[in-house]
């Protein structure tokens, strides 16, 4: 059974997230949503009488990432014309809005169907932080598994370039991004000799780069306000594509169990990479995946070490944990805290 009541408080919380987050546009939208959508569109009935937890399905982003997407596909010129970079009142947001419920009722409702997938790639500024400090205490090149990787851009995280505050500088020149992800505190070894000789990912709905549907997917969960997010993420794909680069459609706990079930490379070191993905897994799958690495890395060695990087929600709001256990030690170290859209780095 829906509950109104906390449909309406996902929306709000989401509001105040976008905000801090730097998207007052789509703070906006949700609040408009909350209070003006009704029953009597199949979009906003199925919002308003959700069956399952709003903030497990994060409805109020499918919400708007419907929006965005009929935005984007200049199928409604009215639409397209009160979203960013053109800055619009709520009233003349929402009259766009009720007159592109009549015409693509059933498109906005139906995309309501997919849980949002945005790929953040500035978290690469996170993960290329915590490979320095694996690549440097194992002194070994690293083979990547990323669980939730939807179209894999994450994976490519030692291809990028990097500007990370006080003029350090991290990749090629000739990168294909540069990504900006001031670091502070206790800075990673930017020296380490990293090496990633192996790169694969999974996720239970995979977006391919080289499909210009699911490229479009992706991008209309990136906040329309967010020019730089839209371009780095563009920029990523289209890099992505040129590789035919992709990920497994598979459960985490599934596929990691055949990943790390295989025999280890000698002089290898493999790690697991997830980012905010933990929250998304039935327990039973979380369960099974820690079952997994315990099991695996108790046969770990020095010339076969195992490595799990977890950037994911706690209680402190605002930022993200981000943690690295390594085996055949099985050490758990706090790395330090990062933007959920990577904007920083502290590291502990």
């Amino acid at each position: 059974m829906y509950d109104a009541g906390r449909i309406l408080k996902q929306f709000a919380d989401q509001a105040v997230a976008c905000e801090t987050l730097g998207s007052p546009f789509t703070a906006m939208l949700c609040r408009l949503l909350a209070a003006r959508l009704d029953v009597s569109t199949r979009f906003g009935r199925r919002i308003l009488e959700w069956p399952t937890d709003p903030y497990a399905d994060n409805i109020a982003l499918r919400a708007t990432g419907a929006l965005h997407a009929l935005a984007r596909s200049g199928w409604e010129p009215g639409l397209q014309s009160v979203y960013p970079p053109n800055a619009v009142s709520e009233h003349t947001l929402w009259i766009a809005i009720a007159d592109a419920l009549g015409h693509h009722d059933n498109f906005l409702a139906d995309r309501l169907s997919s849980a949002p997938q945005t790929n953040e790639v500035a978290r690469s500024g996170l993960i290329l932080g915590a490979m320095l400090q694996v690549a440097s205490l194992t002194r070994l090149p690293l083979e990547i598994f990323e669980i939730g990787a939807s179209a894999g851009l994450n994976l490519s995280f030692d291809r990028y370039g990097y500007t990370l505050g006080e003029g350090r500088m991290w990749g090629a020149p000739d990168a294909p991004l540069t990504i900006e992800c001031p670091w502070r505190g206790r800075i990673p070894p930017l020296d380490a000799p990293l090496s990633v000789v192996g790169r694969q990912g999974c996720d239970l709905n995979p977006l391919e780069p080289d499909n210009p549907a699911d490229r479009e997917r992706l991008l209309s969960y990136v906040w329309p306000d967010q020019a730089h997010r839209l371009q780095r993420t563009d920029a990523a794909l289209r890099f992505a594509a040129a590789r035919h680069q992709g990920v497994d459609r598979a459960d985490a706990a599934d596929w990691l169990e055949h990943k790390l079930g295989a025999p280890p490379r000698p002089g290898v070191a493999r790690v697991l990479v997830h980012t905010i993905v933990l929250q998304y897994l039935p327990a039973q799958v979380r369960a099974r995946i820690e079952a997994l690495l315990v099991r695996t890395g108790a046969a770990a060695t020095y010339d076969t070490p195992l490595a799990r990087f977890a950037f994911e929600q706690d209680e402190v709001p605002g930022s993200g944990r981000m943690s690295l256990t390594l085996w055949p030690t099985g050490t758990t170290i706090i790395l330090g805290r990062g933007d959920f859209h990577g904007r920083w780095a502290e590291w502990a």
